[in-house]
């Protein structure tokens, strides 16, 4: 028999309706505030559009110039130099649409410890870019494998490498782009630097061509990428050591993100 003060009563459900707290609540929050907006699903939708008409142009241009035969996940491993930006901008949204909007501040009232806040936003993030770049990677590598027609081989194994390896890179691009846009708090300036470190930098180090320039494009994010994504990759790093460079470069995002978020007000 159960006893009770007096004027109090007791409700045998209250434990299960509570609202999860702390850093599973935050998880939860963001997760909430990802998927009540249209550009996230925009993103993903334009990352797919452009996967497919990438892997059937580079599987069609190898194709007819006849180059030699390859693995078939090449193609969508090559793809993500592109498809890469449709993680960016989703996580970008992410967090400066936040402070476009002031909502940062009514965040960080409900999370007050901010670590927590950053952390929610990149884990968050992560796990929906690693499954979109996984899902992307393999209908890439399906219309590849048609456009091909051929001259490429499909190993169970490596493809499944492959399609793994471009998940874990996209999510590491979306930790990447969390962190740099809670260290520039704007839309234009998290784009013009990632653009400039993912695409325009790597375009200029491998178009002035040479061994030096191009073992500096591998300590780069996307060149250090395509070491474990691309089978073939020219270059001397190992895979398990370009995704660490990558991670490095992630968590120095994050850290210097963390570091601004601390310092400065809402």
């Amino acid at each position: 028999m159960t006893t009770t003060a007096p004027g109090r009563r007791t409700d045998p459900l209250r434990s299960l309706r509570r609202t999860p707290g702390g850093f599973a609540g935050a998880v939860a929050c963001e997760g909430t505030k990802l998927w009540s907006v249209r550009a996230p699903y925009l993103c993903l939708l334009a990352g797919l559009a452009v996967t497919c008409v990438f892997t059937f142009y580079y599987a069609s241009i190898a194709r007819i110039n006849e180059h030699p035969v390859q693995p078939v996940g090449n193609a969508a491993a090559s793809s993500v130099v592109i498809v890469q930006f449709a993680v960016v901008v989703l996580a970008t949204v992410a967090v400066a649409s936040e402070y476009t909007t002031g909502s940062v501040r009514a965040s960080l009232l409900w999370v007050p410890r901010r670590h927590r806040v950053q952390a929610a936003k990149a884990l968050v993030t992560a796990v929906v870019a690693f499954v979109a770049g996984t899902l992307f990677a393999v209908v890439g590598t399906v219309v590849a494998w048609v456009a091909f027609d051929g001259r490429a081989t499909l190993d169970v194994g490596p493809t499944l490498r492959q399609l793994l390896a471009i998940g874990v890179y996209q999510a590491l691009v979306a930790v990447l782009t969390v962190g740099t846009a809670f260290a520039a708090r704007h839309p234009a300036g998290v784009l013009s630097i990632l653009v400039a470190l993912l695409w325009a930098l790597p375009s200029v180090l491998l178009g002035l061509g040479g061994p030096s320039l191009a073992k500096v494009n591998g300590f780069l994010p996307h060149g250090a990428g395509d070491h474990f994504m691309r089978i073939g990759a020219e270059g001397t790093l190992a895979p398990a050591t370009a995704v660490l460079i990558v991670a490095a470069w992630a968590g120095a995002a994050h850290l210097t993100g963390l570091y601004v978020l601390r310092r400065r007000d809402a």
